[in-house]
């Protein structure tokens, strides 16, 4: 037990130290705050970058010709045996695969988005630097529940939408960001205490993301 005179005495000797201090301090330094708010501009490393990013958070990269974008769909959906696929209100019918039943999300439950097989949708932006998809609920993004409660979410991403990082995001975004946004780095993943990864526990297990180049 410790007796309250030691206790007291080991007070007065921090209270102590903490006066010594405050008496020789002097006014703290300012803070430098510039911070890198754009890249050098150089798009094809950005999309590279972007890319590689989310390869390493075990998303499916496809890189193809906006042209392309049907085919890749409905070979994506093949790959899975996807036969209802959810699409948002506004995505082009041009990206809509002839082949694979087109389940328009007009309100629908989460019984019945559950049922889906996968969700296409476009997205706002990508940040390179981090690896992450913006959807910001406009036309072709959709809700969030769309694209949190099926299994697979196929996320169409144009080269010409893809910045550098995090402050040339929300330059792009401007009063975009004051709505509620979704970030995407990845398929949906955490770790319990082991480090055991598992997928799926608040979002979809898979994210294919589609590239599309305008040439």
């Amino acid at each position: 037990m410790v007796e309250p005179a030691a206790m007291s005495t080991a007070r007065e000797e921090i209270l102590g130290r903490v006066r010594d201090a405050l008496e020789g301090s002097t006014a703290p330094e300012p803070v430098v705050r510039a911070y890198r708010r754009a890249g050098d501009g150089d798009r094809s490393q950005a999309v590279e970058l972007l890319c590689d990013r989310l390869v390493d958070y075990k998303a499916e990269v496809r890189r193809v010709a906006e042209s392309d974008l049907p085919a890749a769909i409905a070979e994506v959906c093949a790959a899975r045996s996807v036969s209802r696929l959810g699409v948002p209100d506004g995505l082009p019918h041009e990206w809509r695969p002839a082949s694979i039943e087109i389940v328009e999300d007009t309100g629908l439950t989460s019984r019945e988005l559950d049922g889906l097989d996968g969700v296409v949708t476009a997205c706002t932006l990508a940040i390179a630097e981090t690896g992450t998809l913006v959807l910001a609920a406009g036309p072709g993004e959709g809700r969030r529940a769309l694209t949190l409660v099926p299994d697979l979410h196929i996320c169409v991403v144009k080269e010409s939408q893809i910045v550098d990082g995090v402050p040339a995001a929300f330059d792009h975004l401007g009063p975009v960001a004051q709505r509620p946004l979704t970030l995407v780095s990845g398929p949906s993943a955490t770790s319990d205490i082991e480090l055991s990864r598992v997928e799926g526990v608040h979002g979809p297990r898979q994210l294919v993301v589609l590239v599309a180049s305008t040439g």
